[in-house]
């Protein structure tokens, strides 16, 4: 996260709409970069380093899936704000099933577009500064916060994706308490931006594959029936 007023590239083929987000977007302190499709829009989050990308979904040449996928195929973990005229949930689903952090749906108030962008900020701002220590370690497993790379108890390393991060690590922050599905989605994604908790819990699934000795019997990742989930360093059954 920079130190500096925060960028952000906005890739949309609407060009009025564009300029509009970018002159209200720059009036807020912030650096905007616009890019008018889905190509020009890969090259650029390539070449810079933003804190936020709002993308368009459907667009000429790339569309903003893909180009999303593409940025977490290469380990590119910015936080994404999907925009887009289409409201379908399967929609929705697949655009943040794709790495994106939220979701909305044009034509949108632009005080709720200024709202999405703080929170999505702050979420990275808590991920990157609350960190005690750049690594987290439990039972052979080594965990880096920062570059998002893993080694397993079983001598394998894993590239963990930003949410898969976002999520050990709120419960990491929390060792030895009960933390609440709806906390983690608010903490993680924001709530209103994911259509179900089970989502969490499909995560957690994941996470004790790469973790846990033995997935089925897990020591670390704890299940609170109808709750959440609790993180414990050291081995407790659940």
């Amino acid at each position: 996260m920079n130190t500096t007023n925060p960028r952000i590239l906005v890739v949309d083929d609407e060009v009025n709409l564009a300029l509009g987000i970018t002159e209200n977007l720059t009036a807020e302190g912030y650096e905007v970069d616009h890019a008018a499709d889905g190509i020009k829009g890969l090259e650029r989050a390539r070449e810079g380093v933003f804190d936020l990308i709002l993308l368009d979904v459907m667009m000429p040449g790339l569309d903003g899936i893909s180009l999303c996928e593409t940025l977490r195929a290469e380990q590119n973990q910015v936080p994404v704000l999907f925009l887009t005229a289409r409201d379908e949930q399967d929609d929705r689903v697949q655009g943040l099933a794709a790495g994106g952090d939220d979701y909305l749906t044009k034509p949108f108030d632009l005080r709720e577009l200024l709202l999405r962008i703080k929170a999505i900020l702050r979420r990275g701002r808590w991920y990157q500064e609350a960190t005690t220590s750049p690594t987290l370690k439990f039972a052979g497993n080594e965990i880096s916060w920062r570059s998002y790379r893993a080694t397993s108890h079983d001598g394998r390393t894993h590239e963990l994706t930003h949410k898969e991060a976002m999520i050990l690590k709120c419960l990491a922050d929390h060792e030895g308490e009960i933390v609440s599905r709806e906390d983690i989605l608010e903490t993680v994604w924001g709530y209103e931006a994911f259509p179900s908790t089970r989502t969490i819990d499909n995560f957690i699934v994941r996470l004790r594959k790469r973790f846990e000795i033995e997935p089925e019997q897990p020591l670390h990742l704890h299940t609170a029936r109808g709750v959440g989930y609790r993180f414990t360093s050291k081995g407790q059954g659940d």
